[in-house]
């Protein structure tokens, strides 16, 4: 397994909106395509109140190479961003790493 960890910076009074979009329409548009979560946080003490953490779980690169570009290209992707940002842009900056689990890692 490769999990991809991915930080998303809202703008400044846009996470409950992001949240929304996520919870609501994105995790519906990934089971669509196969894409699967691996858990959601928020930032309750850290650099900044506004970042919304989650991973997804991959069982390749190859999967992440042909899943993901589906999934941004998707027509209904495509419009739930438009609709969910017509009063504003809600992301400021995100972060991605992929991440192989270790030898004596508790998750595998």
């Amino acid at each position: 397994m490769i999990y991809e960890l991915r930080i998303y910076r809202s703008m400044p009074g846009r996470l409950p909106a992001l949240l929304n979009r996520f919870k609501n329409h994105t995790l519906r548009i990934w089971e669509k395509h196969g894409i699967r979560q691996a858990g959601f946080w928020t930032t309750v003490i850290g650099e900044s109140h506004r970042d919304l953490t989650y991973f997804l779980a991959w069982e390749s690169l190859a999967e992440r190479e042909q899943r993901w570009p589906a999934f941004v290209a998707d027509p209904e992707w495509i419009s739930v961003v438009a609709e969910s940002e017509k009063d504003g842009q809600l992301i400021e900056n995100i972060a991605s790493q992929l991440l192989a689990p270790t030898s004596f890692s508790a998750v595998k």
